[in-house]
């Protein structure tokens, strides 16, 4: 598998679900992507083969319905995502990726607290 995980939305969706469910079959997947968009089934089935060819999944075919897992990781391909972001879009800067997340999100006293945390610990490494 290459190092770049360049996953389209719709796979990024796949994957989303197959992170939060774990290992689940094709129209498991297309249930749960049902409930937000007008998704076919036979569209769904394609894209979950075509993410299996791309290296993005894994595919379990024991059992008469096949069993698909994430074969990429969460915090890599998010990791990625945030990094390509930073340097296409905020012209390398995560200050200000962070302001413009904040500012346009509304942010919880408890994530706020999580946020704070996680600074001081950077701040620690960084002496």
């Amino acid at each position: 598998m290459t190092d770049i995980i360049k996953p389209t939305e719709s796979e990024l969706e796949i994957l989303n679900i197959l992170w939060e469910k774990g290992p689940s079959t094709v129209r498991e997947v297309h249930e749960i992507l049902e409930k937000n968009k007008d998704a076919g089934y036979t569209t769904t089935l394609k894209l979950m083969q075509i993410m299996h060819e791309k290296n993005l999944l894994e595919r379990n075919a024991s059992t008469k319905s096949h069993v698909y897992t994430a074969k990429v990781s969460q915090e890599k391909t998010q990791g990625q995502y945030v990094k390509r972001l930073i340097d296409n879009v905020f012209n390398g800067s995560a200050s200000q990726l962070v302001m413009q997340a904040l500012g346009n999100h509304k942010t919880d006293k408890k994530e706020l607290a999580e946020i704070k945390k996680y600074l001081e610990e950077m701040e620690k490494k960084n002496k």
